[in-house]
């Protein structure tokens, strides 16, 4: 229980303003001033607590006192006021994938707003629909972030605009580095590569690869494409939809085509692909050899278990740290670094 301090007397004419919930039933909006009469301390101190201040040591029992104090209230920081003092929000911009993205991504997605959340960082993900190139920066330099991680497609001008803006970081994730900005390389020809030369170890010269035909998933599909012909394989190109139907034409043409194996773009495609190839009487690896990328846990409870490329990214809490420090040190030169490994799990399906 947090014990209110003893504060000077009021005169009868003006009563004390309740805190707490009975200052809420009345709309008044609690401040750190509230939150320091009730946890006994300064408004710095609260201040110091409730932004994770790292400079200032304050003791575990009075950052408690605080947080009790302030959850009490129903108080929160002011994050406009906030960053009106320090010249810059805490915001991290990450704008909405306006390409379908599957559970390997998502997760990494997640692992890093947590790892930034645990840093103060405000994380906001913004929708671009429609928008791309300096119009796309344009709108996302209103919310004035502090960092971006910005998609593929982001040229040098975005980048300046976003600078410009007072974004202190500006991160770009695509297989090319953007002028001005920090990039983590994300190259999936390495994918492509990876899963074309372990078919072409395994004996087959003739290659076919999934190309999705949802929209947007070409960003990913087109640099595989482009790995497995760089192993110097035969290659055929199979259009597909994410649908049982498309998957059992495919399925259907793939002996017409002299194919007997494929790579399927990921592990979701490679299980749809392969329901249909058994359902047509073709056996895994006998028939048709298949390798998906990803590495999901469905794809090791499949009969047969499923050859994946595993796609190694790195933890949430790497890149969070990575954006910490070019925040706090704005000035640092443009970096590239290569983000994305790739390596083949053999399973029974090849």
């Amino acid at each position: 229980m947090v014990q209110i301090p003893k504060q000077q007397s009021v005169p009868p004419s003006r009563p004390p303003a309740p805190a707490g919930p009975a200052a809420s039933a009345r709309g008044t909006v609690p401040t750190s001033a509230d939150v320091a009469r009730l946890a006994g301390v300064s408004r710095a101190t609260v201040s110091y607590v409730l932004n994770n201040t790292s400079a200032v040591r304050i003791s575990e029992p009075t950052r408690r006192r605080v947080h009790e104090a302030a959850k009490e209230l129903g108080y929160v920081p002011h994050a406009a006021a906030r960053s009106l003092r320090a010249g810059h929000t805490r915001i991290v911009l990450m704008p909405t994938p306006d390409v379908p993205v599957g559970p390997l991504y998502s997760g990494f997605l997640n692992a890093l707003q947590w790892a930034l959340s645990r840093l103060d960082y405000t994380v906001v993900q913004y929708g671009s629909v429609g928008l791309g190139g300096e119009e796309a920066a344009r709108a996302w330099a209103e919310l004035r972030p502090v960092a971006v991680l910005a998609p593929a497609g982001m040229g040098a001008g975005g980048v300046d605009l976003l600078r410009r803006s007072g974004a202190r970081a500006v991160i770009t994730l695509g297989p090319e580095p953007v002028e001005g900005a920090h990039a983590l390389i994300m190259d999936h020809r390495e994918v492509g590569r990876a899963a074309g030369a372990h078919l072409l170890e395994r004996g087959h010269s003739r290659i076919g690869v999934v190309m999705p035909r949802e929209p947007g998933l070409g960003t990913f599909a087109l640099p595989r494409l482009a790995g497995v012909q760089e192993t110097g394989a035969d290659v055929v190109p199979l259009p597909l939809a994410y649908e049982e139907e498309d998957a059992a034409r495919v399925a259907a043409h793939l002996r017409d085509l002299g194919l007997r194996a494929v790579f399927a773009y990921n592990d979701e495609y490679a299980m749809l692909l392969m329901r249909a190839l058994q359902d047509a009487g073709a056996t895994i690896p006998g028939d048709v050899a298949v390798i998906g990328a990803d590495d999901l846990m469905l794809g090791r409870l499949l009969r047969p278990r499923l050859s994946t490329v595993r796609i190694d990214l790195p933890s949430g809490e790497e890149l969070a740290g990575l954006v910490d420090g070019l925040v706090r040190d704005p000035a640092a030169r443009p970096d590239v670094r290569d983000m994305l490994g790739a390596a083949v799990v053999v399973r029974d399906s090849t």
